[in-house]
């Protein structure tokens, strides 16, 4: 059995009890090394065989996982974050899945679930957004045309931008011409839960200043909208005048 781990934002003790598990079971690991904590190898067997697929194609690593599904061996494929967002998983699934080799997903936690807890936010304020976008500049990867930058930020949501700290000047342009103010709050999270992690607060306008001031060119998440701001709506659901399934309204 392949198992698909999500290895969670960065601290080892953010991956999942279950993923956790996987883990020490395990007896290969093929993790993304470019993105994947090492520590959280801490946890695999001593005679666990480690491959990191940032060194490898497509190819290797389908090849490695049949060398071992072939031996009867427990493997774990770890990804950074939660598997089902910018994972490439899809393509890894159709190969085995046409191998006969079977596998299971472990969810983990994201990435920009870890960059709200650094900027100890909310990103669905009432009154303020009650929907996350979550995109990222077209690069090496292209973006749908329908999906541009430009064309989600006329919705005025929360956005969480991934995989475009290197592209922050045109991500600004494509902001405003969207419908974001220059000074709309924004920030910049560096290795959201990593002993190293940074967080910048600014604007739409001034995020491309803040990275290079700090020497950020990857690794890191873009945050826009006014949640970050501190005009916000509270809750319905704890309004003493709001009945719910379990209490009444008090007058």
């Amino acid at each position: 059995m392949l198992y698909f781990v999500g290895a969670g934002p960065g601290a080892p003790d953010l991956i999942t009890l279950r993923g956790k598990n996987l883990l020490e079971q395990a007896d290969v690991i093929i993790y993304a090394g470019s993105l994947v904590n090492p520590a959280l190898l801490d946890y695999a067997k001593e005679d666990c065989r480690v491959y990191n697929s940032a060194e490898m194609t497509l190819d290797e690593v389908i090849a490695a996982i049949t060398e071992a599904h072939g031996q009867g061996k427990t493997i774990v494929r770890l990804h950074t974050g939660d598997p089902c967002l910018y994972g490439a998983i899809r393509e890894q699934m159709d190969r085995l899945r046409a191998l006969g080799i079977s596998y299971e997903s472990c969810p983990g936690v994201s990435s920009f679930c870890g960059a709200a807890a650094a900027l100890q936010a909310e990103y669905t304020l009432p009154g303020i957004s009650q929907s996350v976008i979550i995109t990222r500049m077209a690069g090496r990867t292209p973006v749908p045309a329908k999906e541009s930058i430009a064309s989600f930020a006329a919705h005025g949501a929360t956005m969480v931008i991934f995989l475009s700290t290197s592209l922050l000047e045109e991500l600004s342009r494509e902001l405003i011409q969207g419908g974001y103010r220059q000074d709309t709050p924004a920030a910049i999270v560096y290795k959201a839960t990593w002993p190293e992690e940074l967080v910048l607060r600014g604007t739409v306008g001034t995020l491309a200043a803040m990275a290079s001031a700090h020497g950020i060119t990857n690794t890191a998440l873009i945050l826009v909208g006014e949640f970050l701001g501190d005009d916000y709506e509270l809750s319905r659901l704890y309004a003493a005048d709001f009945t719910t399934g379990f209490r009444q309204a008090k007058e």
